[in-house]
């Protein structure tokens, strides 16, 4: 028996791992060599794997790529095969931005409509070590520097574990031919700029673990991250009471807060800074906060109220919601 190269090996075990036990599973496949070599292996190891591509329509030629990559699909057994048209045109974020939610929006309606349990995404260890570095860039905290999660809802990434260079190794074992995407060597983009500059030198000046070491240390802040969410969402449901009266509270929480909720000042002071923000942060979400609009500056403007108390106004939180202090409780005011 023919010895199966180390790379094909690696991601197809990384796969194997984490492949649900049930159900059919769809991959996300761009061509590029990390997300071929996870469908090439998904395929081997899986019982009932389609393929889905997303066309941006960002770059000449797009669909005719997409129309190749979906007939090697066909012709190598997954089922279904779907190409999904986007537009990103009009879209906020930024080109960037835009393209992923476009992206994430049609992979999530094409596995609504096969009946997928997961959607495979071919993310890296490289991958994860940019997004660090990013979060650290733009001072992110905990929740940032935690890095992409293996699993987060339909999402599945089983290569967190497995380094780009492996991927494209296990490509040219296979006989399969990568699609190079422009866009990742565009200095334009962040992404680009910390994948072929910033991280190259880090590796250079500390040495090819850094790689490696980034990785863990987001699957690390990932794991106290969850410990410390279960703390505040503890204590977020302690502070809660029914709000005072008052004239100017003229509309209500959402989700499932009752319309008088507000939270006890005293409940809130006695906690750790780290879990009282979370609480905070929590709070606003449920309030109608946009997650994408809400910032540090926020939390610690609430914060304020809590800790720096001098009678100051209320604060304005994205989505038009002001929060007050009154009467010993922070509560919305609009």
């Amino acid at each position: 028996m023919a010895r199966i190269p180390p790379a094909v090996a690696a991601v197809r075990l990384a796969v194997r791992r984490a492949l649900p036990a049930d159900g059919p599973v769809l991959v996300a496949c761009s061509g590029g060599a990390d997300s071929l070599a996870l469908a090439a292996a998904a395929r081997f190891v899986g019982a009932s794997v389609g393929l889905v591509t997303v066309d941006h329509g960002l770059q000449a030629g797009s669909a005719d790529r997409a129309a190749e990559l979906a007939a090697w699909a066909a012709a190598a057994g997954f089922d279904p095969v779907i190409v999904e048209t986007v537009s990103v045109e009009g879209r906020p974020g930024g080109p960037e931005g835009a393209a992923r939610t476009a992206r994430y929006e049609a992979l999530t309606s094409a596995a609504g409509r096969v009946g997928a349990v997961a959607v495979l995404l071919g993310h890296t260890r490289d991958d994860q070590a940019e997004t660090v570095l990013l979060a650290l860039a733009r001072g992110a905290g905990p929740r940032g520097l935690s890095g992409m999660p293996v699993r987060r809802g339909l999402f599945l990434r089983p290569l967190l574990d497995v380094s780009r260079a492996d991927t494209r190794k296990a490509c040219a074992a296979l006989g399969l031919a990568p699609w190079e995407d422009p866009h990742n060597s565009d200095p334009a983009f962040a992404r680009s700029r910390v994948r072929g500059d910033a991280l190259p030198a880090l590796v250079e000046a500390l040495g090819p673990a850094v790689v490696a070491n980034l990785a863990r240390s987001a699957e690390l802040i990932a794991a106290d991250n969850e410990e410390l969410d279960r703390l505040a969402a503890a204590g977020l449901d302690q502070a809660f009471v029914p709000a005072p009266s008052s004239s100017r509270v003229t509309s209500p929480p959402l989700l499932d807060v009752s319309p008088s909720s507000a939270l006890d000042i005293s409940d809130l002071s006695g906690m750790g800074a780290a879990i009282r923000r979370r609480v905070l942060h929590s709070w606003a979400l449920r309030l109608g906060a946009p997650g994408g609009a809400l910032s540090h500056r926020h939390v610690e403007a609430l914060d304020a109220l809590v800790t720096q108390w001098h009678g100051q106004g209320p604060v304005h939180l994205p989505g038009g919601i002001e929060v007050a202090r009154e009467h010993g409780v922070l509560v919305r005011v609009s």
